[in-house]
């Protein structure tokens, strides 16, 4: 069996109070990296001398590096970009700078990769942790709320239909094949690295989900994207705050796909037309938010027979929201 090469993709700003943690599991792994790419976004702290030092340790081990310093701040997403476009290994792991992979991480990831010549793109779960490391009372699948039906769909080959419903794959968890970066980049305007790469894989070829925990998550100030379990009330305020700014931006984001996929080599009739059908979901629901609310009952559901709802959204608690928000 040839084993492919792994390269682990890392992007830092600013993050000297954890970055080393995660430096520490990158070479404690079972199965190293042949090549880490670290992309640092400026950093003003101690993180640049950190990855000096982590680099000769890494050099030492065998391990290929490229270090790369950028004079201005690109943000996350050119940050992750401009990186994975540097990584010659065959499989390409995404690595956040304030958590810590667990040792067989690479080795588990790997494996799948060599099993199914047809897998794209691998997430995992995560163990959810605070910002001093202590374990919270979930992991990410259930902060996320990812149901057992979803799950099933991920399984068995159906992750786009998830996908173009809501997001799911954390960056942090996330390895794919090198073709999906030629085939992916640039990332479309309004998406973020992460559930760019994710739904473009789905629509190309088969995305696979480990449920066991290959990361600790970490969750803090700090975060870019943070993950917690929402609350009741969290629940609640997410019912009746207003919509129409965010479906409007969901229609933006779905052109934006639909043109990449559409421009890109390969047969995406399929997912064009799925993409095709979410918008016009999303145009009915912007004009339901722009009518009173007491006259919205029967459009709503027309819309709910229709299926859409639980096509394209959360079912009835999108029912709900399209009945209670103002606006």
């Amino acid at each position: 069996m040839v084993h492919p090469a792994l390269s682990v993709v890392l992007c830092t700003y600013n993050g000297a109070a954890f970055v080393q943690e995660q430096l520490d599991s990158l070479l404690c792994q079972t199965r190293k990296p042949d090549e880490i790419v670290i992309g640092d976004d400026g950093s003003r702290d101690d993180t640049w001398s950190l990855l000096q030092t982590f680099e000769k340790r890494a050099v030492a081990l065998g391990i290929r590096t490229q270090l790369v310093r950028h004079e201005r701040n690109m943000g996350y997403v050119e940050n992750f970009s401009s990186m994975l476009r540097r990584a010659t290994g065959d499989v390409l792991f995404l690595c956040d700078q304030d958590d810590v992979w667990h040792w067989d991480k690479l080795a588990t990831m790997a494996r799948r990769f060599e099993q199914d010549a047809s897998l794209l793109l691998l997430f995992s779960n995560a163990r959810l942790v605070d910002a001093g490391g202590s374990p919270l009372r979930h992991t990410l699948f259930e902060a996320l709320e990812l149901s057992e039906d979803e799950r099933t769909a991920v399984h068995q080959g159906r992750a786009f239909e998830v996908l173009l419903r809501r997001s799911m794959v954390t960056g942090a968890t996330a390895a794919f094949r090198r073709q999906l970066v030629e085939l992916a980049l640039p990332v479309g305007g309004g998406w973020i690295h992460d559930e760019w790469l994710a739904v473009v894989a789905a629509a190309a070829g088969r995305v696979g989900m480990i449920e066991e925990n290959l990361i600790d998550y970490r969750q803090h100030g700090g975060n870019q994207i943070g993950m917690r379990k929402r609350s009741f009330s969290d629940k609640w305020r997410d019912l009746v705050r207003p919509r129409q700014a965010q479906f409007l931006t969901e229609i933006e984001r779905l052109d934006a796909l639909h043109a990449h996929l559409a421009g890109a080599s390969g047969n995406f009739a399929e997912a064009c037309g799925r993409i095709e059908r979410k918008r016009a979901h999303f145009q009915r629901r912007v004009a339901f938010g722009a009518a009173p609310r007491w006259t919205r009952l029967p459009d709503v559901i027309r819309e709910s027979m229709r299926g859409d709802y639980r096509r394209y959204g959360t079912g009835g608690r999108s029912v709900l929201r399209d009945l209670l928000r103002r606006g």
